[in-house]
């Protein structure tokens, strides 16, 4: 099956890259992994370069001719992917996290896009490959609200007419609260004034050093301020707060509420922006906090939803997000129903 009839999925998150090639019978071809997609640091320019690799190797896999993408498994530079001019693939399909304006939708997709991948190149978000893989594929359902609680947290919605809503997601910058990331500097935070005097006790105190192998909450502030401790390692602490909340922490079981909290108002608010609280509407779930199922988040979540917004039907998708970003190639190319069955099938 000619390349030119495929398509290329890319699902980039902050820690990793995924990119498969998929025929138009669903067919995975080829596929890689590479680094982190972080554009904020490194420049759109540098970011998208570093999907190059892995789009490389996993084109070469499917049986591209490894001279069109440049040495060392590079691409050549943007617009050399091939060395004739022409597109490897029928489209692009690129679920990027970073992507949280509009504006930088476009501007990333004018820079992957001149590299010359594919005849088509498009670039969303990647909250919404999870409201993609978690949407049939026959078309019965056309509306949805997806949510990513990973690293951050993110909530995407779309009515049956296509009409979406989305929040700007930049952090405490535009009010977000919670993800990994937020989690765990809430509890450094409540640990730190814990440890000082200044705030309520809990085992935070004790839990979030002990991780590290430290005795204290000064000794772990130390190590961070002078750099002793990479500052991306603050990240692992996310689960340590869901463990204190387990055995009844009342501080780490606040945390841990707010979170769900901040999930179900993310849906509430899409809801009623797209009119559709009142219908019944998928909302999925993803990202490595949600995907780990902890029973306190998942309880406080099902309730509040229920109270809340009481004909929305929660699922978890814990399909890898490149899939949703290949069922959007797929929709592109007009495929077949049995193109997406066994699409989602090498994908389990």
């Amino acid at each position: 099956m000619a390349l030119t009839d495929a398509c290329l999925a890319i699902d980039a998150g902050n820690s990793k890259t995924d990119a498969a090639v998929v025929a138009a019978d669903g067919a995975v071809l080829g596929t890689a992994r590479g680094g982190g997609f972080q554009p904020a640091a490194t420049g759109v320019a540098a970011a998208v370069d570093g999907l190059a690799s892995a789009v490389a190797r996993a084109a070469v896999a499917a049986g591209a001719d490894s001279a069109r993408f440049g040495p060392g498994g590079g691409s050549g530079g943007a617009g050399g992917s091939s060395s004739t001019g022409q597109a490897v693939f029928a489209n692009v399909s690129a679920c990027l996290a970073n992507a949280d304006l509009p504006r930088e939708e476009r501007e990333l997709a004018a820079a992957v896009g001149a590299y010359g991948w594919g005849r088509a190149t498009h670039v969303a978000n990647d909250t919404f490959a999870i409201l993609r893989a978690g949407l049939p594929d026959d078309g019965s359902v056309r509306h949805g609200v997806a949510v990513v609680c990973g690293a951050g947290i993110n909530c995407v919605g779309r009515d049956a007419a296509g009409n979406t809503h989305r929040f700007l997601s930049l952090g405490r910058l535009s009010g977000d609260w919670g993800g990994g990331g937020g989690l765990a500097d809430e509890a450094v935070w409540h640990a730190a004034r814990a440890e000082d005097g200044r705030g309520e006790h809990t085992e935070l105190a004790r839990a979030v050093p002990g991780h590290f192998g430290l005795p204290s909450m000064y000794a772990l502030i130390e190590a961070l301020h002078l750099g002793e401790l990479p500052a991306v390692r603050r990240h692992e602490l996310a689960p340590v707060v869901f463990e204190v909340a387990a055995v009844g922490d009342p501080v780490a079981r606040a945390l841990v509420h707010r979170q769900a909290d901040e999930i179900v108002s993310l849906v509430t608010v899409t809801l009623n922006r797209l009119d559709l609280l009142g219908q019944k509407t998928p909302v999925l779930l993803g990202g490595s906090v949600l995907a780990a199922r902890h029973p306190m988040l998942q309880d406080r979540l099902t309730e509040q939803l229920a109270a809340r917004a009481p004909k929305t039907a929660p699922l978890l998708v814990t399909a890898p997000p490149v899939l949703g970003a290949a069922l959007l190639g797929l929709d592109r190319l007009s495929a077949r129903p049995e193109a997406y069955a066994r699409l989602r099938g090498h994908y389990g």
